[in-house]
């Protein structure tokens, strides 16, 4: 069972935008010449498999751009047998409430995080799931946090699946698209959403996450939400209240890096007791009914606020039509932070 923690940001920097994206574009040329070094010393240390480095090394520096500029996806990746179990195994489902028009962009909004994020992974980075059956005509691109694609050879398998970069430029990238049929899918609630990731939480870290309401006012891209029931129930966590010495430490490292990793616990393999092994629980991942979105190339802040208000009360209501096919209580409502 292959897992790992797409750890998602909202794209779009809200204040100082050009001096940001310069500030992350030197961030890059540092973590390049840093990653070169890294593999120049493997070289040394390793020099007998020179032919394997200096090869690879080369092509990760011609190659760096691409987590950007819509990944590249391999079809015998997404097909592995492997990924039909990993669906299997929970079960995972995707539900679809209303048809798509093929000739618009979207941007899928996921909640919750989770842990692990499985039903994101399962639902839109591997070909055993129902995606082509329900949304026929459309390309679905889980976006993620950039510093994955900064990981020798694992960032070739990453995108292999469909995976790409959360940067402003990679999503634009998806949404430019003239003819449409593309799908960015964001997990708006980050890193940060799943240090509350408990079973029987439903707390999202929204309110302040505007930057997709910004991308897709420039570009014209319809909102959806999207909910997975279950998604919290894979995994329990170590207790870590707000206050506490443990959830000081984390949110300290998610300011540092940018992301975090809550300290969890599930299932063994040939046991119940204890392990990483998620629980059995099923998953079901509801897409939600379209918001139309006007073009707008320079969005005021008022016209975010207002979109980003009927983007919550559309996830509300999502989640209130559906939590009782799921087993929620109709006394268990969405918290926004």
């Amino acid at each position: 069972m292959v897992l790992f923690a797409c750890s998602l940001q909202s794209p779009v920097l809200e204040t100082g935008e050009i001096q940001s994206l310069n500030k992350t574009r030197t961030l890059s040329s540092k973590s390049l010449r840093w990653q070169l070094c890294c593999g120049l010393l493997v070289i040394l240390l390793f020099k007998n498999y020179w032919f394997i480095y200096v090869p690879y090394l080369t092509w990760l520096y011609f190659d760096w751009k691409t987590p950007d500029s819509g990944g590249r996806r391999f079809n015998w990746v997404r097909s592995w047998t492997v990924w039909k179990y990993f669906r299997e195994y929970f079960p995972m489902h995707l539900i679809k409430t209303v048809d798509l028009d093929p000739s618009h962009n979207y941007i899928f909004g996921f909640h919750p995080h989770g842990v692990l994020v499985a039903g994101a992974f399962g639902n839109f980075c591997t070909n055993h799931s129902n995606f082509k059956e329900l949304f026929p005509g459309f390309t679905a691109y889980l976006h993620t946090l950039p510093y994955w694609f900064r990981c020798p050879f694992f960032r070739e398998y990453l995108m292999s699946s469909g995976a790409v970069s959360v940067s402003k430029q990679c999503v634009s990238h998806v949404l430019s698209k003239e003819e449409g049929g593309n799908i960015s899918v964001i997990v708006l609630g980050g890193a940060e959403e799943s240090l509350v990731a408990h079973p029987g939480s439903f707390t999202l870290f929204i309110r302040q996450r505007k930057g997709f309401i910004k991308m897709a006012l420039t570009h014209g891209a319809y909102l959806v939400p999207v909910f997975s029931f279950g998604e919290n129930e894979l995994f329990k966590q170590v207790n870590n209240p707000e206050g506490s010495w443990l959830r000081a430490v984390q949110e300290k490292l998610y300011k540092k890096i940018g992301f975090t990793l809550p300290l969890f616990h599930a299932r063994g393999i040939f046991q119940y007791n204890f392990g990483l092994m998620p629980y059995r629980k099923p998953i079901f991942t509801v897409v939600g009914h379209p918001i139309p979105v006007q073009q707008n190339l320079h969005p005021t802040p008022e016209q975010i606020d207002e979109l980003h208000q009927t983007y919550l009360e559309e996830l509300r209501k999502l989640f209130e039509n559906h939590k009782r096919k799921y087993g929620i209580s109709e006394q268990e409502t969405l918290i926004f932070k």
